[in-house]
C-alpha cells in the first residue's frame, strides 16, 4: 500500500487526539472527593441527554471551533443519580455531565443541539473527549438499568461507571465491543468499498464488523471480508482504533491484503462491493456516483491513507 508523504497526523482520527484529561479513576469511589470536587468554583458541567448536548461557536472564532456549553456546577440543573464525573484538566479544572431527559432551552444564544457525529470534528480535542466519554456513559446507563443476573433494578456508583445490584451484591461496568474496520487492497493496489443495504445509493466505504467470542481481531478481519463480500484475505496490518459509542463500540483500523479478488456480496450486510484504483475513485467522486464516508468515521482515515490525500467533504469542488 502507498502512502507517500500523506500521514495520519496531517488528519488526525476525529475523537482519538491526546484530550488533555485526567480520567482520575481512582477518586470515583470517593464520595467525599466526589462532592468537594463538584462544589468546587472551577468545576464545569454540561449537559448530555439522547447521545447530544449542546454546542456554540465563540464569538472570538476564527476557525468555526466549538465548544461546548458548560456552566459552573452551582448553575447546572440538579440531579444526583445522574452525575458522571469525567476527569481533571492540566489546570485542575473538573468535569462532570448530567444525564436529563432533555437539554436545557438557550433561546438567547446561537447555542445548538449536535450530537458526535458532527460536533466530534468541530470541538477541539478537550471537548470532543469529554463528550465521547458522557455519550458512552449515557447509552450503557440507559441501557443497563437492570442486573443481568437476578433482573432487580441497579442503582448507579462510582460517578457513573459502575451500575450496582442492591438485590444480589452484582457489580456491572460499561460494555465496550470491539469491532474491526478494515481497508482491504488487492495485488494491483485496488481498494476494496462496499455499500451497505440500508445506506443511501452511492455511499461506499470500508468492510467492517464486530468480533466475536474466541476470536482474535486479525481472525476477526479475515471471516468478517470472506462473509460480506467472499475475499479471502492474508496480511492483516493494525493502524489505529476510534472510540465509537453508537452505542458501544470500540472501532480497531486495519489495511488487509486480499489474496483473491472475486467479489461475492452476502446480500444481508453488503448490497454491493466494487475494486476502485485511485484513478477509478477519484472520477468516481467527480461524478458524483461515489459519495465518501463520514468524516469523523476513521473509515475516511483509512481510505486516505491509501488514496494519498483528504476526501472530498459535502460542498468541495473537484
Amino acid at each position: 500500500m502507498s502512502t507517500d508523504s500523506y500521514a495520519a497526523a496531517d488528519r488526525p482520527i476525529a475523537l482519538t487526539a491526546p484530550s488533555g484529561i485526567d480520567r482520575e479513576a481512582h477518586n470515583r469511589l470517593d464520595e467525599a472527593w466526589l462532592a468537594a470536587a463538584w462544589s468546587h468554583p472551577t468545576t464545569r458541567v454540561f449537559v448530555v441527554s439522547g447521545g447530544q448536548a449542546l454546542i456554540d461557536e465563540p464569538a472570538d472564532s476564527t476557525d468555526g471551533r466549538t465548544e461546548l456549553v458548560m456552566t459552573p456546577a452551582f448553575e447546572a440543573p440538579v440531579t444526583e443519580t445522574h452525575r458522571y464525573f469525567l476527569g481533571t484538566d492540566e489546570d485542575g479544572v473538573r468535569y462532570f455531565a448530567l444525564q436529563k431527559d432533555s437539554l436545557p432551552g438557550r433561546m438567547d444564544q446561537s447555542a445548538r443541539p449536535a450530537g458526535l457525529r458532527e460536533a466530534g470534528l468541530l470541538l477541539s480535542p478537550r471537548d470532543a473527549g469529554l463528550l465521547v466519554h458522557a455519550v458512552a456513559l449515557e447509552n450503557w446507563q440507559r441501557l443497563h438499568r437492570f442486573c443481568s443476573r437476578c433482573g432487580e433494578r441497579t442503582v448507579i456508583a462510582a460517578a457513573g461507571h459502575i451500575r450496582r445490584c442492591q438485590a444480589c451484591g452484582a457489580e456491572h461496568y460499561p460494555r465496550t465491543d470491539p469491532a474491526v474496520i478494515m481497508l482491504v487492497t488487492d495485488d494491483e493496489d485496488r481498494a476494496l468499498l462496499g455499500r451497505q443495504v440500508h445506506w443511501p445509493e452511492g455511499r461506499f466505504s470500508t468492510l467492517a464488523g464486530f468480533v466475536e467470542p474466541g476470536e482474535s481481531i486479525e481472525q476477526s478481519v479475515r471471516r468478517e471480508v470472506r462473509e460480506e463480500v467472499g475475499v479471502t484475505v492474508g496480511d492483516v496490518q493494525y493502524v489505529a482504533s476510534q472510540p465509537w459509542p453508537f452505542p458501544s463500540s470500540l472501532m480497531l483500523g486495519f489495511t488487509a491484503q486480499a489474496t483473491s479478488s472475486e467479489i461475492t456480496v452476502d446480500g444481508e450486510e453488503i448490497h454491493e462491493a466494487r475494486w476502485f484504483s485511485r484513478e477509478d475513485l477519484r472520477a468516481a467522486f467527480e461524478s458524483g456516483e461515489v459519495l465518501p464516508p463520514y468524516g469523523i468515521s476513521i473509515a475516511a482515515r483509512l481510505i486516505e491513507l491509501w488514496y494519498g490525500k483528504p476526501l472530498p467533504r459535502p460542498g468541495d469542488v473537484l
